[in-house]
């Protein structure tokens, strides 16, 4: 119990770092991609940068203008205004913590691809001749001046503002309403917090330190999880519970890995049962973002899901259980769908707002492991958010897979981390994640094809292992008679 209430819940909740490498329409302005170079490190081994890199660079659609020096990268918020973000108290989130480390040369040398990761989100940036002259280092950060920074990231950059109404001028009046030159820490951050009252969106949060306590606003967590935080025990022991109750019905054929993040088994030898919580955060490797990282964390749950694909070759179906999946890193999330196809296939487009770059298609390309191509059975509920659901919606291509449970949560955008003048962190969703069709299930959530309660009020462990049983009794029936 000690180890899972250690492991299982700070994981990589909410982090989208995308892994692109689908295949597009022919060559045009608006898709880069196809243009650019080989992906190379911004930072040589010898610890100075490439020099054909160096420069003052702008990015399209993200606010931010990179300096690239000799002896390394300085990143800038650009937005109404121009400043160096102070870094105070370290990391707040994991996507506070990594800056760009790859870049992709446009033909001609005046445009690259930035990137954190390799395969990342295409952030296309342009050269500058030099830093604009507004750009400082020490930014004001007396009240207006942050609440001006705070609102300008919002008017420029979220991008579901249709979806969660009212729009920014309403929101932004509030917050102009109450700004005064001698208002304290505590009363500037109500001022901003109001207005993300009722955004209902996980992805979007301000985070800071108020006279020496740690704050954090943040909306849009569904039903479920603020129940399960309310209830006795809280989170923690809803989280255990259900672990405990399906390595037991699970019986022999139980598997726990992953740092507690997959349980798999067979449910009486003819259903395969995977379910996984995060995706991310299988090892205890914490220097996150580094390739070393990345190349450990794929290594690892490919190898749990080999293990247990081998197991479920032959079996009449699978579930798969990602009722309490709470996100993570995207490359996972591409990774488990190409699990249960033979072919290649769009899983979803991904667009910047003020990007001017066409929807990015990310391809889902079939596993170099075992694979099920047999009936799936995917759970969700309104946990089910961020890498979860992106998850979902590529396996929703699949015609071989029917969702049942409950409805996503509707938050699926990369959270677009920016630093405020006086060191604050705000994060908001400025990306839009479709369809290959073109539709937005941000807020909405993804529907299920079949409804269930998956963790009913007055049953929430219970319940969920009568929901599998459920989804069992629908494989049989399904099942085509000799």
């Amino acid at each position: 119990m000690n180890k899972i209430s250690k492991v299982l819940l700070p994981g990589l909740a909410g982090i989208a770092l995308v892994s692109c490498s689908a295949s597009a329409p022919e060559d045009e302005g608006d898709r880069p991609w196809l243009l650019a170079g080989e992906l190379q490190e911004i930072v040589t081994a010898d610890g100075t940068t490439i020099p054909e890199i160096r420069g003052v660079w702008r990015s399209r659609g993200y606010g931010r203008l990179l300096l690239v020096q000799e002896d390394g990268l300085t990143r800038f918020e650009e937005d109404g205004s121009c400043y160096l973000p102070p870094r105070v108290g370290g990391a707040q989130t994991e996507m506070d913590s990594v800056d760009y480390r790859f870049f992709r040369l446009l033909p001609g040398g005046d445009a690259a691809i930035f990137q954190l990761l390799r395969g990342d989100t295409n952030v296309v940036f342009d050269r500058l001749e030099e830093l604009p002259d507004n750009c400082v280092a020490g930014p004001d950060a007396d009240p207006e001046a942050v609440a001006d920074a705070f609102l300008d990231i919002f008017e420029r950059h979220y991008a579901f503002f249709d979806r969660r109404p009212p729009g920014h001028d309403e929101r932004a009046e509030r917050v102009r309403a109450a700004i005064r030159p001698d208002m304290s820490d505590a009363e500037l951050w109500d001022a901003l917090a109001s207005y993300m009252d009722g955004l209902s969106d996980s992805h979007t949060k301000l985070i800071g330190e108020v006279d020496g306590e740690q704050r954090r606003v943040q909306d849009g967590q569904g039903e479920t999880l603020p129940r399960m935080r309310a209830s006795e025990g809280g989170e923690m022991a809803w989280l255990i519970g259900l672990i405990e109750q399906t390595l037991g019905e699970l019986g022999d054929t139980a598997h726990h890995d992953g740092q507690d993040r997959i349980v798999w088994g067979v449910i009486d030898g003819r259903v395969g049962y995977l379910q996984i919580f995060q995706m991310g955060g299988f090892t205890t490797r914490e220097d996150f973002g580094s390739d070393g990282w990345a190349e450990t964390e794929m290594a690892e749950f490919n190898r749990i899901l080999d293990e247990a694909f081998a197991a479920f070759e032959g079996l009449d179906a699978v579930v798969l259980d990602l009722s309490n999946n709470r996100g993570g890193w995207d490359r996972v999330a591409k990774a488990l769908p190409g699990r249960f196809t033979d072919e290649a296939y769009t899983g979803f487009t991904t667009q910047a707002r003020g990007s001017g770059l066409a929807p990015f298609p990310h391809e889902i390309a079939p596993a170099d492991g075992p694979r099920f191509t047999g009936p799936v059975y995917l759970m969700t509920s309104d946990v089910t958010v961020s890498g979860g659901e992106l998850a979902t919606l590529a396996l929703r291509q699949n015609s071989r897979v029917t969702q049942v449970g409950r409805t996503t949560r509707g938050a699926f955008s990369t959270p677009l981390s920016k630093r405020l003048p006086n060191g604050w962190l705000l994060e908001l969703s400025n990306e839009v994640f479709a369809a290959p069709d073109g539709t937005v299930f941000e807020e909405t959530g993804i529907a299920p094809e079949i409804d269930m309660d998956i963790y009913p009020a007055g049953n929430p462990v219970g319940g969920h292992w009568r929901a599998v049983e459920e989804v069992v009794r629908i494989v049989g029936e399904d099942q085509p008679t000799a």
